[in-house]
């Protein structure tokens, strides 16, 4: 993950509620193929992230057990993960953060902040996925659970108390053992703010990014925009081709929230938000800009000669026996808020990239090194800041019959065009 202005890195969390009260589509996926169906829908149009919720956290809903809560989205889960997709787990209990992990999701997102369940931070520091990776997790501001009435929305300057909060809670994660390049802040808009203070966020989000931390917007569908167009005509509000009339609206704010320097955004409605940040990223483009992509691409890290004994091959011996495998593996990143301030957290741990790929590789066997390749790939994709990887596996004892120094196939893979 990275923080940054240019909206072609702003990455696209897609809401996927397997619920049946979700405010504004409770109902449609709790079926677990159809949540899957959608999901890789979501994917398809240009979600980086998928955020699989299994209770909703509207006004008034009824609260559900941590037990029902996995019954419902863990299946569903577990197959995404496997598929390669990013999967966030949307909870409020760290029974349920850790069995998504453990199922393959790389990402938690606790809307209270990690407030609701005390075990939360800890058991998000010490979850790792399938192979081996620590979990990132989004801290949301609320003072509980959405109250209509906003019997709990008074602020003397909502904007410095939210930052305050949060900025609490990332210490509190930090100590519980959360590395710090795995946090990302949410001001938790609509939750005890009324319309007026959630603009006030967006338009001061630059004070939430100080900070340090990536920021995630969610303003998709929220009674902030239903109030906002209030004054539209209902004709005006309706369009072929959306799914809610909010979600133009929300694409806008997707847009508006790219410029301001958010790292992420969280619609409902994928398509239109990619759209509308790929006409902000034109907008926005420019020599300066053009200058500060090059500077990011030129900065590298770069591990070589990494070797991993694994039981890969199409043949049985080779599963079998086991052989070695060489991984050379190049991550491209913005390396000078390292520098500038010698922080380790800006950058990549090239000991945890090592151990990450290591991991990786000696996951369960498969035919083919490109298979390999793409797992290491996907895993250095993972680490914070990371922009795109190139990644050279070769198989120096492949069973070639003929005089040969090495075999090798490499992979060059986009944050982009992945997920994270």
């Amino acid at each position: 993950m990275t923080i940054g202005a240019a909206s072609r890195r702003v990455r696209v969390m897609g809401v996927l509620n397997v619920t049946p009260d979700s405010f504004s589509d409770g109902g449609r996926f709790v079926d677990a193929d159809r949540a899957i169906e959608r999901a890789i829908a979501l994917v398809a149009r240009g979600a980086d992230i998928v955020d699989v919720g299994g209770e909703s956290t509207r006004p008034g809903a009824e609260p559900v057990t941590a037990e029902e809560e996995g019954r419902r989205v863990i299946p569903v889960v577990r197959t995404l993960a496997s598929a390669g997709v990013h999967v966030s787990i949307d909870t409020l209990h760290a029974e349920t953060a850790i069995a998504a992990v453990e199922a393959g999701a790389r990402t938690v997102n606790d809307v209270s902040g990690a407030t609701f369940d005390q075990d939360m931070l800890h058991a998000v520091a010490a979850a790792r996925t399938p192979d081996g990776a620590a979990a990132y997790i989004v801290l949301g501001h609320w003072r509980g659970v959405p109250d209509p009435a906003h019997q709990r929305s008074e602020y003397a300057d909502v904007v410095t108390e939210v930052v305050d909060w949060l900025r609490e809670r990332a210490e509190a994660a930090v100590r519980a053992g959360i590395a710090s390049d795995r946090i990302v802040l949410d001001p938790g808009l609509g939750f005890d703010k009324t319309g007026a203070q959630c603009w006030e966020l967006l338009r001061r989000l630059p004070e939430l990014s100080a900070l340090g931390f990536p920021v995630l917007v969610g303003a998709s569908r929220k009674r902030m925009i239903a109030e906002t167009l209030s004054g539209v005509p209902e004709a005006a509000r309706a369009h072929p081709g959306l799914e809610h009339e909010r979600d133009l609206a929300t694409a806008v704010v997707s847009a508006l929230a790219a410029r301001a320097g958010a790292w992420g955004v969280r619609v409902h409605d994928v398509a239109a938000t990619v759209q509308a940040l790929a006409v902000e990223a034109a907008w926005s483009g420019g020599q300066d800009c053009a200058r500060q992509t090059a500077a990011q691409q030129a900065d590298r890290i770069t591990l070589t000669g990494l070797e991993v004994f694994a039981h890969h091959g199409v043949f049985d011996f080779e599963r079998e026996q086991g052989q070695r495998f060489i991984v050379d593996a190049e991550v491209r990143i913005d390396l000078r808020r390292a520098a500038d301030g010698d922080a380790l957290g800006e950058t990549v741990h090239y000991g945890e990239l090592a151990e990450a790929i290591d991991a990786a590789v000696r996951r369960d066997p498969v035919d083919l090194i490109e298979t390999v390749a793409e797992r290491a790939a996907s895993v250095a994709l993972g680490f914070a800041g990371v922009q795109a990887v190139r990644v050279t596996v070769h198989k120096p004892d492949a069973p070639i019959g003929l005089p040969f120094a090495d075999v090798s196939v490499t992979v060059e893979r986009s944050a982009r065009g992945a997920a994270r």
